[in-house]
């Protein structure tokens, strides 16, 4: 997703920083490095933010709950466990706490094991516009603007 990890009008937040070798057949050598190198290591349901802190947040949740423990899949993006409905229920709460008024929320899923508009139903808030991608089209990015 990033275009520059670097870049400093950006912060990268997840609650885990880990490396791992992870077997891939789409890589030549057969095996793919996957790094989670947060500039801050939080939990995106309890996010260490005054309220109305950023004009601009992406969400981008893992997205499967059944999938085996070496999947790299799994090791890049994470996997939810639990009551993941309500984790990502305050997960959306959080992301708008954190917005400005007037600000966007961009929301990444990914719809391999849930459909896309499960999701949606953990928020009240509305999306403005989204836009499917990918080679099967699973990919949703959606768009939302805090109004309050």
């Amino acid at each position: 997703m990033w275009f520059d990890r670097a870049d400093g009008r950006a912060m990268f937040v997840d609650k885990r920083c880990e490396t791992h070798l992870a077997k891939d057949c789409s890589v030549t050598n057969g095996e793919r490095q996957i790094v989670v190198d947060p500039d801050l290591i939080a939990d995106f349901t309890a996010l260490p933010f005054p309220d109305e802190s950023f004009a601009l947040v992406v969400f981008d949740p893992p997205h499967v709950a059944r999938q085996g423990n070496t999947s790299w899949l799994l090791k890049k993006y994470g996997k939810l466990i639990g009551d993941w409905r309500d984790m990502l229920r305050h997960g959306f709460e959080e992301c708008f706490r954190v917005l400005k008024p007037h600000g966007t929320l961009i929301f990444k899923w990914a719809e391999t094991q849930f459909p896309v508009s499960e999701i949606l139903a953990l928020t009240p808030e509305r999306p403005l516009f989204g836009q499917r991608c990918g080679k099967t089209a699973k990919t949703h990015w959606i768009v939302y603007m805090k109004m309050r």
